[in-house]
């Protein structure tokens, strides 16, 4: 088997970052991701805007041309799938990691094959495992926990679950392809971290009566036809449903984690890393991006975790 200086687990902006240091730097790299390049970008909803500016998610200092003020999911997946085809990035895909071990080298283990590296970055990211509100019912087939596009939910009769980003997003869509929605939120308000051009207009369709919101509700039971829940004097609520758009959110594979040997702190089970290098407790094995915040999936995105690659590339070529 090759020995690779590095493997990198995830084929996301973060991960691509990583290859392209490695890459600069000389060093043989392999990313191992269990889908698409950007995988998680991919299964974003199909009309999604980004936050940020085009300048804020650009790797390796290529430029992100979009003729859009914020660019959307197609804008970033043509960027950094561009950039894989362009950088020629060795990458393999629709391959699963399935262990990490470590003796005198790393060994990976996956859906396909077996590798040995000298280091391995783990950058997967946080969007394959929902946050799950663990209620009766959440398994139906008509409880979504990912939501695309607003079409199927025409005529419907919709709750949101959520007052984030995603969740406003799915309000607002399929509201206007003419669904009855109704947002049941845990909190006082609308989250403060919603986009700010997006904020005022579901506010405003909540105070005009267009969309239904239940503040600081907590969502009881799901049966077939309808939603449960019980509002903040533990009143129960009981409306007519027909889909279930829960938005509370997503995980990284802490499991994963665990088993590779990183030790996972407190409540919100934040892995433990060295804040200058991104090295974990275990020597060679490095962390990038989203997955570096435990459950609060909220604290590194692309734009501010760019950075981490090239701290992990110099460190690496110290014992190198």
């Amino acid at each position: 088997m090759k020995l690779y200086d590095i493997i990198i687990i995830g084929g996301g902006p973060i991960g691509l970052n990583c290859a392209l240091e490695a890459k600069k730097a000389g060093l043989s790299y392999l990313i191992i991701e269990k889908g698409t390049i950007v995988n998680s970008l991919y299964h974003y909803p199909l009309y999604m805007t980004f936050f940020s500016t085009a300048d804020k998610l650009e790797i390796a200092n290529i430029p992100f041309i979009t003729t859009s003020p914020k660019p959307g999911r197609r804008d970033a997946l043509e960027y950094y799938q561009g950039i894989s085809r362009l950088r020629n990035i060795n990458i393999h895909l629709y391959e699963e990691v399935l262990k990490v071990s470590k003796k005198e080298t790393f060994l990976v283990e996956t859906s396909k094959n077996l590798y040995v590296a000298k280091k391995v970055i783990i950058a997967t990211g946080f969007y394959d495992i929902p946050n799950l509100m663990k209620v009766k019912g959440e398994n139906l087939p008509k409880v979504k926990h990912y939501y695309s596009e607003p079409y199927p939910y025409a005529n419907q009769k919709i709750a949101v679950i959520g007052s984030s980003n995603s969740a406003v997003d799915a309000a607002l869509e399929t509201y206007r392809k003419g669904a009855e929605v109704t947002m049941i939120i845990r909190h006082a308000e609308i989250s403060k971290s919603v986009k700010y051009w997006v904020k005022p207009d579901v506010e405003n369709r909540i105070k005009e009566g267009s969309i239904t919101a239940h503040f600081n509700a907590e969502v009881v039971e799901i049966t077939d036809t309808s939603i449960i829940f019980k509002d903040e004097d533990q009143k129960i609520h009981e409306i007519e449903n027909d889909f279930v758009l829960a938005m509370t959110g997503y995980l990284p594979n802490f499991e994963f984690l665990r088993n590779s040997g990183i030790e996972l702190q407190g409540d919100c089970l934040k892995p433990t890393y060295n804040e200058r290098t991104m090295e974990t407790n275990v020597p060679g094995l490095y962390l990038a991006g989203v997955v570096c915040g435990g459950k609060d999936t909220h604290l590194w995105f692309i734009e501010n975790s760019r950075i981490h690659a090239d701290s992990i590339i110099r460190d690496i070529l110290t014992c190198l």
